[in-house]
Parts: structure tokens; C-alpha cells; sequence
């Protein structure tokens, strides 16, 4: 509990580095991560707010059971809940990231985070109070613009450049960065998502360059391969198919 209180500011920022889904039923959402707009149709997905002891969590998981509502605890959908089944922490809010080096990045980074939130928790360094609504603010932006533009300061709730939010995330774990080794690989990535774009904007790319869904969904499967096709091959057959 002491970490899930500790990470949940910095959750919006995983979202914005990992958005992926500009499209929806054949149009552009206007949302880099639309995935995370539809998602919080569940009605316990999203942030949640510091609960403070692990007593006090299954307090309030239970009064949402016996509403009715829910089938069973897996429909907890927070953005980072308690396992179920594992001593460990689920963290949910990322999008499906289209480069398997941007997941990696990211897996990094959220070890990273919780590391950090255990040592802040044994020195005794209170959880940043924010509250859930003003997470499900930092949240939607991140959801609605990635790294493209700004986003919430996840300890002064301000709107910042992208990429100050983010170095003030890689700041606050860069020594568990360094101490898993993962410091080099995390911030060379992160760097270039911040300079070539999520799979978001490179979705839009191929749409504008091709206007073609189909060509979206190549370059998608492409880069899952490792065979992304070189856009004059993908307009080619593209125009014969």
C-alpha cells in the first residue's frame, strides 16, 4: 500500500509515454491513447485515491463488491491495484505500446518507481496528496495529447511541456535506475520517444502520408515483426490490393 500510495502521481506520465491508439471505428479520436478513453467506461477504472494501509483497501474493495456492480474483485480496473493472487503490484494505465524497446522502457521505468516509493515509504516521506480527481485530470491529458504537448506536473498539478514532465519522472527514479542497471537503456529510450513519437504519432504519420487504415495495421504489424515495409513497398501494394 505504501507503494500503490507513493506511484500514483506519476501513473498519467506512463500513459502519455505509452500511447498508442488514435483511432477508433475507422476515424481519428483526437486522442493519442483513445484506448484509455474506453477503458474508463468500466466503472471502477482510473485513478484511485491514497487508501494508506492494506486494511483500509480491502475496506473499500469491498463496498464496491457489495454494490452489485461488480462480478468480482478481477473488476477492480484501478490504474494500480493490490495482485489478487501475487504479494506484488499491478499497474494498468499504459497503453499497448506498437515497439517492444518502448514496453521495455516502460516495464523499467514502473520498477523503477515502485523501488523508490518503498524507499520514500522506510524514510518515512509522506505520499504527494493529490487527489483522485486531479489524477483523472493528468490522466485524461496524457491520454488525449502523449507526449505531443503538455501535460500535468504530477507534484505541482500544473501544465508543463512534455518533456519537462518527463525528466522530472526520470529524476525522481534515476537512483533505482542506476541501482538495477536499467538507467542507460531507459534513458536512451525514453529520449527517443520523446524526439521520433508513441506509436500514436507515428499512426498518424502513415494515415496522413497514405490515407489508409489498412496501412496502418501493416506498419503495426511491421514493427511487431520486426519487417515494418518501407513506404513506398507499403503504398504499392496497397494500391493493388
Amino acid at each position: 500500500m505504501a507503494v500503490l500510495d507513493r506511484i500514483r502521481v506519476w501513473l498519467p506520465v506512463l500513459l502519455a509515454l505509452s500511447a498508442n491508439s488514435p483511432f477508433w471505428q475507422g476515424a481519428d479520436t483526437g486522442y493519442a491513447s483513445f484506448r484509455y478513453q474506453v477503458w474508463n467506461r468500466w466503472p471502477t477504472a482510473g485513478p484511485s485515491e491514497r487508501f494508506g494501509s492494506e486494511r483500509e483497501y480491502h475496506r473499500y474493495v469491498q463496498s464496491l463488491l457489495t454494490t452489485g456492480v461488480l462480478l468480482d474483485e478481477g473488476m477492480v480496473y484501478f490504474d494500480a491495484r493490490l495482485s489478487r493472487n501475487h504479494p506484488t503490484v499491478e499497474v494498468r494505465i499504459a497503453d499497448v505500446c506498437m515497439e517492444a524497446s518502448h514496453a521495455a522502457a516502460i516495464a523499467a521505468i514502473v520498477r523503477a518507481l515502485v523501488e523508490r516509493a518503498a524507499q520514500e515509504w522506510r524514510a518515512g516521506i509522506s505520499a504527494p496528496p493529490l487527489s483522485a480527481g486531479q489524477l483523472r485530470l493528468a490522466a485524461w491529458t496524457a491520454s488525449q495529447s502523449g507526449v505531443d504537448d503538455t501535460l500535468l506536473h504530477p507534484l505541482l498539478n500544473a501544465p508543463c511541456p512534455a518533456a519537462e514532465v518527463v525528466q522530472v519522472l526520470l529524476s525522481h527514479i534515476r537512483p533505482a535506475l542506476a541501482d538495477s542497471g536499467d538507467e542507460e537503456q531507459v534513458t536512451s529510450e525514453v529520449a527517443r520517444i520523446l524526439t521520433t513519437g508513441t506509436g500514436a504519432r507515428r499512426q498518424r504519420e502513415i494515415m496522413m502520408s497514405t490515407q489508409s487504415l489498412p496501412a496502418v495495421v501493416l506498419e503495426a504489424i511491421g514493427h511487431t515483426h520486426g519487417t515494418a515495409p518501407a513506404p513506398h513497398r507499403r503504398s504499392r501494394r496497397l494500391q493493388t490490393s
